[in-house]
This record gives C-alpha cells, structure tokens and sequence, in this order.
C-alpha cells in the first residue's frame, strides 16, 4: 500500500487527473479501473473520480511495488531527446526568486520549452526544473512557464513555482495586466512616438508564410505603443521602447514591420538582404529585441512589483558601434 498526503501544489484537482499525473505510465481507463475495484482510498473512502481533492486528504493505493513501479516508470524518450546538451541555470540571470516565482533574463538562442523545437539543447524549463528539483513540495506540480518567447529573443521569462502562483499569474496574462517594455533596435529612423492598433490572425501550420498577419476582420486585437529613444541618421537606425497593451505572438515584430520600421535582424517579417548587409557588416546574428521590463500583481503579495533586465551583450555593444547607446 502507498500512501500520499495532499499539499498545496496538488490540491483541488481532480482525483482522476492527479492519478493520471502521478502514475506516468498508467491512463485514465486504468485510474477508473483501480478505483472500481476498491484500490483507490481518499481519507480511507471510496470517492468519485471527478472528487476535488483538498489539502490535508490522505490518499491511498492498494498496489504493491512491483505494481507501482511499473506504473511509475518513464516513458521511454525519443533519440533526439534522450542526449540533450546544455548547462544550467547561471545565477547572474536570475533577476528575481521567492516561494511562488522565478524570474529569469533570458538568453538568446534558448528555446523556453523542449516541445518547441526539436533540437539537442537542453530547453530553459529544463534548467529551471533542474535547478528547483529539491526544492519543491509537491507530487504532481512542476515549475510552469507564465509565457513563452522567440528562441532568438531576450528578454524577462517568468516562471511559476506553485499551482496557486501559476493559476493567478495566467489570469492576470489573459486579461492584459502585465505591463511589458521592451528595446528594439529597427531599420530606418521614426519620429518620436506612436501607437500601432492593427489585428493580427494566426496561421495554424504554416510552412512557407509567416506564423502572423495583419487581418483586420478576423484577426484578434492587438496595440503596441512605440517611443523613438534615439535616431542614428548614418545607419538609419533606430532604438525604440515598445509597451503592449496587449500579448500576441510575433505582436512586436509585426506591427514594427507594418509601419516599415522593422526589427534589425528579422528574417521572418523583414528583407533578408538587409539582414545580410547588417550581419556582414555589423556581425548581428540575431531579431534585436529585448524585454527590459515587467510590471504586474504578485500573486501573493497582492502589491504591484516592477522587475529589470539588463540588454545582452551583443544588442549592447552593437548600441555603441551605431551611436545609439542607451539613454
């Protein structure tokens, strides 16, 4: 007999549900099955599988260990994914860490999830589950991505460290009240400041087209509101702090590129030949685009808290080169 107790991180699940997840190599059909036949006991009853489990129930299960193990037991993973590389978190890219939250100055070229790509690199969720693994107090839970970004972009990535701290920040991120700054070094100089109201429509599978494309009918709402920090008339560059009223995938690059002031390096929304003419000439290598900022509620606080990302080192120095280091 194994025998559980609920804490925080598990509770008001469903009791099928959190089976399924605790048993990683069982299904659903099988969950019902045990419960059927009485080997399933919460506070030594027999309850419905859609009970809502709460903190403090004692769960139980009448297997034994040859039975658990092997509902236990890792999937078997594929060969691209079984050696994967990478190292783990640095500490000087943690901005911020408490009990419910993880706040990370992410690298470029780091994907956020293994799912993706499908690639060798070891993903940042990994590295953050790595990093928590001891320090974790539940049986299902583990640290949740809040949001996602481009692999080739940095910027400020938060990462839930409880269900409770998870469910509250995605509310927050769904109704828009997340405050999200961001630089932006883009082709061709712009005066001053503006506002760029343009719905954009995803292209579920697209292949030889962009992921994003303005559609005013169809598309969702969408409001990226730009300040021109700085003009280099020689390059024809610009640095532009962008805040969102709104979180779309691609929000930035699209409306930037919309207005012919495209993000440099944007292969995706933007000429490859001037992509090319930076790369040659001013060794970029990436969409230079950063998140420096976030304002939002801490989901245990309830105080509005505002966190900062320092730019990498290459937007940094490519800041210098062309004239238009930070102000």
């Amino acid at each position: 007999m194994k025998l559980f107790k609920i804490e925080e991180n598990d509770s008001s699940q469903r009791l099928d549900k959190f089976l399924k997840k605790l048993l990683t190599n069982s299904s659903l059909s099988l969950v019902y099955k045990l419960n059927r036949k009485n080997k399933i006991k919460v506070n030594s009853k027999r309850v419905d599988n859609e009970y809502k489990l709460q903190i403090g129930d004692e769960i139980k299960l009448f297997l034994n260990d040859d039975e658990y193990e092997t509902l236990t037991k890792p999937a078997m993973v594929s060969e691209w994914s079984s050696n994967k590389s990478g190292s783990a978190i640095n500490r000087w890219d943690i901005i911020y860490e408490d009990g419910h939250l993880l706040i990370i100055n992410k690298n470029p070229w780091i994907i956020v999830h293994p799912w993706d790509f499908k690639t060798k690199d070891i993903s940042l969720i990994e590295q953050v589950q790595d990093y928590l693994w001891n320090s974790l107090n539940s049986l299902t839970f583990k640290p949740s991505l809040i949001h996602r970004i481009d692999k080739d972009t940095s910027w400020i990535i938060m990462i839930a460290k409880t269900k409770k701290a998870l469910d509250f920040m995605l509310k927050e991120l769904q109704n828009d009240r997340i405050d999200k700054h961001y630089l932006a070094i883009c082709v061709w100089n712009l005066n001053w400041e503006g506002n760029i109201s343009k719905k954009l429509r995803r292209i579920e599978d697209a292949r030889n087209e962009n992921k994003i494309v303005i559609d005013d009918i169809n598309g969702q709402k969408a409001v990226t509101n730009y300040k021109v920090l700085k003009n280099d008339i020689n390059w024809k560059y610009s640095l532009l702090e962008c805040v969102l009223e709104t979180w779309r995938m691609h929000q930035i690059r699209v409306h930037l590129a919309s207005i012919w002031c495209p993000i440099l390096w944007d292969n995706a929304y933007w000429s490859k030949w001037e992509n090319s003419f930076a790369k040659l000439h001013l060794w970029i290598g990436r969409q230079l685009l950063h998140s420096y900022k976030v304002s939002f509620m801490h989901p245990e606080k309830k105080v509005k808290v505002t966190y900062y990302a320092k730019l990498k080192e290459d937007m940094r120095s490519l800041l210098w080169d062309i004239n238009l280091k930070e102000i």
